[in-house]
This record gives C-alpha cells, structure tokens and sequence, in this order.
C-alpha cells in the first residue's frame, strides 16, 4: 500500500458535555496538527499516490472551515461533544467528498484510503480511518 500525508493546523474554541471531560467542561481553546494521509494500493499513470498540491489546498480550505471558531456556536455541531476524535472523522468525510467531486485531480479516483490524525501535543493524538469508493 502507498501513502502520501500533507499536514495543516486548525485553531478552535470549544466545551465539552460529561464528567469525564473534567475541567474542558468548560469553554477553552485548542489548536490540532492535521495529517491527512492518502492510500490507494497501485500508483496512478504519473507514478504518485494523489496530486500534494491539490490535497494540501483542500485539507487548508476545509481546516479554514472550522479555524478561528467557537464550535459551541456553530448549529452543525449543536450539543455535540466536539472531541478530538470526532473532529477527525468531520475532516475525514469533508476531504472524501471533495476526493469524490474529483477537486484532489482525476489521479485520485484510485484512493481506496483516507486517515486523518489530530495532534493535540507531542504526546497526544487521535485518528479516523475510512474506506473510500
């Protein structure tokens, strides 16, 4: 299997409902590294796994999205545990849609994978992993 990863940042505001979350109950900020990783088993005709130009734009147009915001006040994400966890896989289906328009190239039409890791720190992470096709 080949894989390409490209990288962006998201800054965001947000709470959390639950005991579990302690004191992130409470409105705080947070700032995620973004790694998309792109999969497909066979290279395309130029010999790459997908077009890092136009994965590295979408992943920034879609980290742009949600960047310099309260979650909390976003409708979409109403009464939502906006976790790190969660937030991958909201990545993850935005960037496969767009893979599905054909805005990542017609290259990509052979992607079989897509993972999206959230760095919290250097010593924290979660990912989303899913199928495409």
């Amino acid at each position: 299997m080949f894989s390409v990863t490209v990288r962006d940042h998201i800054m965001i505001a947000h709470s959390f409902s639950g005991e579990v979350f302690g004191p992130a109950q409470r409105l705080h900020g947070a700032t995620f590294v973004v790694d998309a990783t792109f999969r497909r088993p066979e290279l395309d005709d130029d010999n790459i796994v997908v077009d890092i130009g136009l994965a590295s734009e979408q992943l920034k147009t879609i980290c742009g999205s949600l960047s310099y915001r309260n979650l909390d006040e976003d409708p979409e994400f109403s009464g939502v545990n906006t976790s790190t966890e969660f937030l991958a896989k909201v990545i993850a289906d935005r960037l496969a849609v767009r893979i599905g328009a054909g805005e990542l190239g017609p290259g990509a039409a052979g992607l079989t994978g897509l993972e999206i890791t959230l760095h919290e720190s250097h010593i924290a992470w979660a990912s989303y992993e899913r199928t495409l096709r």
